[in-house]
């Protein structure tokens, strides 16, 4: 996350065939923060309770199961290992439900973030799958937090999405672009919707 410009995740990218197209990547632009300065109190307060509850991402067996399954089979493009898709799937799916968004928009965030990367690093040092921005760790009252680790990474840039969209009623274009720091721009919105649309989609 940051608070204006545009960055690329300096990280390279795994090869991915057909599903990533040059095209694709070259438009790629991650950022974080949007116009709302570092200090502001709402969402700070909000990204603190967050870590004061938990709940478990899947309340029922058979969706569960049946979510896990197709999604694993999309994802496995980007993570061949059964195991680490499970897990990255698990945590995904428990820290939406956890800041009330779809696990679905997080995904799409995710692959047009970091591609999946847990321990992407982008050029402005912004960091792991949501591509956060270390200061939110001292924002929020957590400096030892690490956020290469999936959970966390995960809780900060899911309440951040819920944040913006609930400013934005809902609107995902306008949320996805505060939440990229672009607010000129629907390019990032695009990509991510266009991911969310053709891969991450659920009915």
């Amino acid at each position: 996350m940051r608070n204006a410009g545009a960055k690329r995740t300096a990280v390279v990218l795994r090869p991915l065939g057909n599903l990533f197209p040059a095209l694709f990547l070259g438009l790629v632009v991650c950022a974080h923060a949007g116009p709302l300065p570092r200090n502001n109190s709402a969402l700070k307060t909000y990204l603190r309770k967050t870590f004061a509850h938990h709940n478990h991402g899947f309340r029922n067996r058979y969706v569960a199961r049946v979510w896990l399954d197709v999604m694993s089979r999309r994802l496995k493009p980007y993570l061949p290992n059964r195991a680490e898709r499970l897990h990255l799937l698990v945590a995904v799916h428990e820290a939406a439900r956890q800041a009330h968004v779809s696990p679905e928009l997080v995904m799409a965030v995710i692959n047009v973030e970091s591609g999946f990367h847990r321990f992407a690093v982008s050029p402005v040092g912004a960091q792991g799958l949501m591509q956060i921005m270390p200061f939110w760790l001292r924002e929020i009252g957590r400096p030892h937090d690490n956020l290469f680790d999936i959970r966390t990474n995960l809780r900060i840039g899911c309440s951040i999405l819920h944040y913006y969209l609930a400013r934005a009623g809902g609107d995902y274009a306008l949320a996805l672009e505060r939440y990229n720091g672009r607010t000129n721009s629907i390019r990032y919105a695009h990509l991510v919707l266009e991911r969310l649309s053709s891969r991450w989609y659920w009915h």
